[in-house]
């Protein structure tokens, strides 16, 4: 299947001077495709305005133009959804995307044949088995554990007769909400929709359930959560018409974390008044740790600490593990302790991103050590520069969040050499252009067409 695109080593830029800079961000990776998988299912076409163009949006493109879906990327950008009748057989290339390794072979059980799954290695070692035994528990043939690789991963293979009766279904999600939201995105086309339970100690992310059960809502199909670990939806026809794509607030979050690090303002414009992006909770974040934040009808605009010590903090990310890398990064250059906790499910994304964020700080003369559940992290202010790290090859693990978290050490140390930059394209593909627009005070812009 597909490789990742590689890029030679990123020297991230130092910052010379106090930022001021408008950084206008892509439309929503995590919207983008919950609205893709919608659209493709709906009763009439949909055009998604301003929606993300990376990879990972791409791959979801694909998957469904494979399974019969008509998708038209306009000159502006816009995408045009023309639903039809889902049939295989059919390869599908995940990449090393997350949304569509989870949210497509549940919608590849409402097609007429073999459909095929695979992607990266790194896709490899991402857990599947909850998709593969709630799909085979609703009736579906799956045959998995081919090709090399292990069963509960891919590659497997869905052999489906095109419908699912659905009904009640119990889960363990504690490895990701993404099993959640990729079987209730499919759950209306279902003959009898779905109830479904999660029983385990821990549920990651549960702004992301919250976010498909939005769109599902505003897509006019019933649903309801009647306690916090079990949700239904109802079988429906899911509306098309005109669906408009909030900026990415997660890919934010190195922008308005690089005011803190460089020094003076960053502003993101667009930013939702009301969101069930996990990405507004840096807003309060980056506050606890020293920021001025303010909304105005300009955007969101983060300040840095009125005196230049960003603050470490001890908090609970398990609603958005995603933010755990940028927050790493700042509590990297903090002048207090910080402790990270929640966060155990990122040794299942596209890396262990806590052994990795460890690794990495370790390696520029940090203190991180990975905990049960997170990462505790302490400041070193022993060297010339005032914080004791140095430059040293940053490690990217084919993670676009590794790899934005390096940039963001580069801004106060130098010598960061970021490895494979290119990774950011999963999320952001001219994410170097935004980031040296940004450090030149110019008002960049995202966006970039497919």
């Amino acid at each position: 299947m597909s490789s990742q695109s590689y890029s030679p080593t990123w020297s991230a830029p130092l910052a010379s001077r106090p930022l001021r800079a408008t950084v206008t961000l892509p439309g929503s990776k995590s919207l983008t495709n919950r609205e893709l998988v919608l659209s493709a299912l709906a009763q009439s076409p949909t055009l998604l305005k301003s929606p993300l163009h990376s990879r990972d949006s791409a791959l979801m493109i694909e998957a469904l133009r494979s399974l019969g879906i008509d998708i038209e990327v306009q000159a502006d950008g816009d995408v045009l959804v023309t639903p039809g009748v889902l049939r295989g057989p059919a390869t599908i290339d995940c990449g090393l995307a997350g949304t569509v390794m989870r949210f497509v072979p549940p919608l590849a059980t409402l097609a007429v044949g073999a459909i095929a799954f695979d992607g990266d290695l790194g896709a490899r070692r991402r857990p599947m088995h909850v998709t593969i035994d709630s799909l085979r528990a609703l009736g579906v043939e799956i045959i998995d554990g081919t090709d090399g690789g292990a069963a509960g991963s891919l590659p497997f293979t869905i052999k489906s007769t095109g419908a699912v009766r659905g009904g009640e279904l119990t889960i363990d999600a504690s490895a990701s909400s993404q099993f959640v939201s990729g079987l209730l995105l499919s759950a209306p086309r279902f003959e009898q929709g779905l109830t479904l339970r999660h029983e385990g100690e821990h549920l990651p992310s549960l702004p992301h359930i919250e976010m498909t059960l939005d769109t599902l809502a505003k897509r006019g199909v019933r649903v309801s959560n009647p306690s916090p670990t079990i949700w239904r939806v109802e079988p429906g026809a899911i509306n098309g018409g005109t669906v408009a794509i909030e900026p990415d607030l997660s890919n934010a979050g190195p922008f308005l974390a690089a005011a803190m690090v460089a020094g003076g303002s960053v502003t993101v414009p667009g930013w939702p008044d009301s969101t069930t992006q996990v990405g507004d909770e840096f807003n309060g974040i980056l506050q606890q740790m020293g920021a001025r934040v303010e909304r105005t009808g300009a955007g969101l605009t983060v300040h840095s600490p009125a005196d230049g010590q960003i603050r470490g903090l001890d908090i609970d990310l398990g609603i958005g593990g995603e933010l755990t890398p940028v927050v790493a990064a700042l509590a990297a250059l903090a002048s207090t302790p910080s402790r990270i906790s929640g966060v155990a499910h990122l040794r299942g994304h596209e890396t262990d991103r806590l052994a990795a964020l460890a690794t990495e700080i370790n390696r520029i003369g940090g203190i991180a050590r990975e905990t049960a559940d997170g990462l505790e992290i302490d400041p070193v202010t022993n060297g010339r520069d005032g914080i004791g790290l140095h430059g040293a090859l940053w490690q990217s693990y084919e993670d676009h969040r590794m790899a934005t978290a390096g940039a963001i050490i580069g801004l106060r140390v130098p010598g960061i050499q970021v490895e494979n930059i290119a990774t950011t394209a999963k999320t952001m593909p001219n994410f170097t252009e935004l980031w040296a627009g940004m450090l030149a005070g110019e008002t960049a812009e995202g966006g970039a067409k497919a």
